[in-house]
């Protein structure tokens, strides 16, 4: 069955080159050429996927990216021409799943939505519906957690990623490691999705030396869920 896709950038050659690659591929294809009509779109169609970019008149990305969040949990990857960090940590603490930074290979972003479709959200949380500690109650399959006492959400890709650790605490997972499970994708010289990914679920778990829990970096290595006692 042809997975359905939909592209939104104010760039229409950006948008043609894309959909030509995504059709290829069977996808079924929307475009969307600014923020109000992706919203539009997204509560219309119901895409499986949303590739956004972020710089885009009327409405940008990352703005976009919240207003879907209110009424969808669609996996969606931002298109980005910033470099900075703090940009792509601002859009996965909103949201968005991935990104990928501007000028990119069509071939790049059709490899990364793939994988992401090839996940089943909810079928990697039938073992472990949640997780329970001091002042933390997390619930995977909704991918929302309660952190002393203030609602947090996740997007997938958070609840992927803070499942596997979760799931195994004390064990050290490689930033590759990381990679293959939670994007399904492997390594390929770039591993700051996964720690951006982990900044920003570490700002939303409010992980301090006062918590009873954390996600430890190990230098040189890459992560590990802790629970102290």
């Amino acid at each position: 069955m042809a997975h359905s896709i939909l592209i939104v950038d104010d760039d229409e050659k950006i948008r043609t080159m894309l959909a030509m690659f995504f059709t290829k591929e069977n996808f079924t294809v929307t475009q969307a050429e600014n923020g109000m009509e992706a919203i539009r779109l997204v509560e219309q169609i119901k895409p499986q996927m949303v590739i956004l970019d972020i710089m885009m008149p009327v409405v940008d990305g990352l703005e976009t990216c919240k207003e879907i969040r209110k009424f969808s949990n669609v996996p969606i990857i931002m298109l980005t021409a910033k470099a900075e960090d703090e940009d792509r940590i601002l859009g996965l603490e909103i949201g968005a799943d991935d990104y990928v930074t501007k000028p990119f290979s069509p071939l790049e972003v059709v490899a990364r939505v793939k994988a992401v479709l090839r996940r089943v959200p909810d079928a990697d949380f039938t073992k472990a519906e949640g997780l329970s500690l001091q002042g933390l109650a997390i619930d995977f399959a909704g991918h929302k957690m309660m952190v002393q006492g203030q609602e947090k959400k996740l997007t997938t890709k958070e609840t992927e990623l803070l499942w596997l650790l979760a799931e195994h605490p004390g064990i050290t997972f490689s930033r590759e490691t990381l990679l293959e499970k939670v994007w399904g994708y492997e390594y390929g010289g770039e591993t700051r999705t996964v720690d951006n990914h982990i900044k920003s679920l570490r700002q939303k778990l409010a992980c301090s030396d006062a918590t009873p829990w954390d996600i430890v970096t190990v230098w040189g290595v890459g992560y590990r869920f802790e629970v102290r006692k």
